[in-house]
């Protein structure tokens, strides 16, 4: 296993961003196979990657069946089964997003200063590499608007702005994620997870779930 550095921390980002934005349209063409393979042993920097992309591929699906979800031309039933389904990623995203915290503290963990600040970013990076995943799929798709036959100029037009400002956003969240991990090898802030502990999924702890039992 190759030493983990500063270096190899950021290009280790970089490389997973890069691979949200090309798997967008890989996907739409063939499905990972993610299923059945515990997340809970992925540690360093092959794990950082892996975890990241199983984060995409839960906003990837979430994307999907939230489009799904809005149609009025099916059945109620066709739509709850969206709901479920939408909790159950939601989920899967918001617990994929500690995970990559925690994989990317236990890797710099050792190589960060002991006296660093007690100063603290208003997200993480693995929260800031959600909002990546999400804008790699929002350009994919808005680009795909631009591609329409059905639709006018203007449309067309609107749409390409969009992508520009979508690109722009990008690269300034990506710039400023990298910056960040700078800010952690300087000691001028600390990394930490923060867990989100949901509880709308818990039968112990949502009262329409638990105040309904028999």
């Amino acid at each position: 296993m190759a030493d983990i550095t500063h270096d190899s921390i950021k290009n280790t980002i970089r490389d997973a961003v890069a691979h949200q934005i090309r798997s967008v349209m890989d996907w739409h063409f063939g499905e990972p196979v993610y299923e059945g393979n515990p997340a809970d042993d992925l540690a360093g920097l092959e794990g950082l990657r892996e975890l990241v992309a199983r984060q995409h591929w839960a906003n990837f699906q979430l994307w999907h069946v939230e489009d799904r979800a809005r149609r009025k031309d099916v059945d109620a039933r066709v739509i709850a089964d969206c709901k479920y389904a939408i909790d159950k990623l939601n989920q899967k995203r918001n617990d994929l997003i500690e995970r990559v915290d925690e994989c990317l503290i236990s890797a710099m963990e050792p190589l960060l200063p002991i006296d660093a600040q007690e100063r603290y970013n208003t997200e993480t990076v693995g929260a800031a590499l959600d909002r990546l995943s999400i804008q790699a799929l929002k350009i994919y798709h808005m680009k795909e608007q631009c591609s329409r036959k059905d639709v006018d100029e203007e449309h067309i037009q609107q749409c390409d702005n969009k992508v520009g400002v979508l690109k722009r956003q990008h690269n300034d969240l990506e710039r400023a994620i990298l910056e960040l991990v700078d800010e952690y090898f300087a000691g001028t802030k600390k990394p930490k997870v923060y867990f989100q502990f949901k509880m709308y999924n818990d039968p112990k702890l949502n009262p329409e779930l638990y105040g309904n039992k028999k």
